[in-house]
């Protein structure tokens, strides 16, 4: 999966012969996940219509500030675009662009959205060679770089004028590699190898019939999601839950019980740098598993039960330099035992949940939790979605290996 898998994209095209590119861009960006919207200037109308663009993003093409065809103007706010956006690419960048951008000359919406953008911003430069090359260019490419921009640098090639040499706008496929490539290597947690637990644990009493509890799994997926976002590799070992996620950068390992759920931990702890247990695991288990189904017969049945194997202590008992990170999910006394699992548990984080919390808990879309540190620190946290809450506990350990 493409690491521009569910960015924004703002694609702002100037007014050269390789806009006609673009189209292929548009349909690259897409292809990897990404989500798209496309500014033009007037001058770029010339080379590819804004219906091809709109067609291929699935978005409206915007050129000017409003547009006068419709009866109600409607105000294109540079500002909103600018905000949007994850990432700004300006591909084709002219001569005459670049110079807007390294000068301040706002006379258009691209130029204004450019200024607006708080967002990494990349261009792609195209013009023919002696243009390229030219003092005024080579001024505009240094002072863009100072302002934080990224070039993505011109190819050598046949040019538009006949003439061959360097000023070709990078071709689609090479400009959707560098974009890859670069936030690849910005990403905090490239290199780390994180194992994450997650949905509940079955139980067995007889082939039928089990001992569960009620969670869905998402937090733990979610986690994993936000991982694999800020560049990390991810174990995933997830107990029955209904949810999926198709990324090379996860490797889904599916269990049932508590007993294989320990085992595959195990299996995979000593190589990792970080785990987070999310996972509902089960405390208990059936001392006794009937082989057959168990029939409805006596007024009255009893199962005997034995603890299942504590993993998050078992791996507290053995991690070396792991970042180690539990759930606690209690009803009374919250911050107390919470406190008491940091310590029984050799923990550096504890993420409480609180069942006292309304929109949190089991099968919910959103969460509330309070960080408890091996320190003690804590602090709580406002009810959020479990994305949210996933890139919070993501942000706990890229601080921690920021420190």
């Amino acid at each position: 999966m493409s690491v521009l898998n569910g960015k924004k994209i703002l694609l702002g095209i100037s007014g050269g012969i390789a806009a006609y590119k673009t189209a292929t861009l548009v349909r690259l960006f897409i292809k990897a996940g990404a989500h798209v919207q496309v500014i033009m200037t007037p001058a770029s109308k010339d080379f590819i219509t804004p219906l091809t663009l709109s067609t291929l993003s699935k978005n409206p093409v915007y050129s000017s500030f409003y547009d006068e065809s419709e009866e109600n103007e409607k105000w294109n706010s540079h500002v909103e675009l600018g905000l949007w956006a994850d990432l700004m690419v300006i591909t084709p960048a002219t001569a005459n662009t670049l110079s807007k951008m390294a000068n301040g000359i706002c006379d258009n919406l691209l130029i204004a959205t450019y200024l607006s953008a708080k967002c990494p911003v990349y261009f792609a430069p195209a013009m023919d060679l002696d243009m390229y090359i030219h003092p005024s260019t080579m001024a505009s490419f240094k002072k863009l770089e100072r302002y934080g921009n990224t070039m993505i640098p011109a190819e050598s090639g046949e040019l538009a004028s006949g003439l061959s040499g360097e000023g070709r706008m990078a071709e689609p496929e090479n400009i959707l590699a560098f974009l890859e490539a670069d936030i690849e290597s910005r990403l905090p947690l490239k290199g780390k190898k994180i194992l994450i637990t997650a949905g509940p644990t079955y139980e067995a009493i007889d082939p039928v019939r089990f001992i569960g509890n009620h969670s869905s799994g998402k937090m733990g997926f979610d986690i994993a999601q936000s991982a694999v976002n800020f560049g990390a590799s991810v174990i995933l070992v997830s107990g029955p839950s209904n949810f999926t996620i198709v990324n090379n950068l996860i490797k889904v390992v599916r269990v049932i019980s508590a007993q294989e759920m320990y085992e595959t931990c195990h299996q995979y702890f000593g190589n990792v740098d970080v785990m987070i247990a999310a996972a509902a695991v089960a405390d208990y288990k059936p001392k006794n598993v009937a082989s057959q189904k168990i029939k409805k017969s006596a007024d009255n049945f009893t199962i005997e039960l034995e603890k299942t194997n504590d993993i998050l202590a078992s791996l507290g008992e053995i991690k070396r330099n792991q970042f180690l990170i539990g759930f606690a999910l209690e009803t009374e006394n919250e911050i107390e035992n919470a406190k008491l699992k940091i310590q029984k548990k050799n923990l550096d984080l504890i993420i409480l949940n609180s069942l006292q919390d309304q929109g949190a808990g089991f099968g919910k879309s959103t969460n509330k939790v309070t960080f408890i540190d091996k320190n003690f620190k804590v602090e709580p946290m406002e009810l959020k979605s479990k994305e949210a809450v996933a890139n919070d506990i993501l942000n706990k350990v890229i601080a921690h290996f920021h420190e």
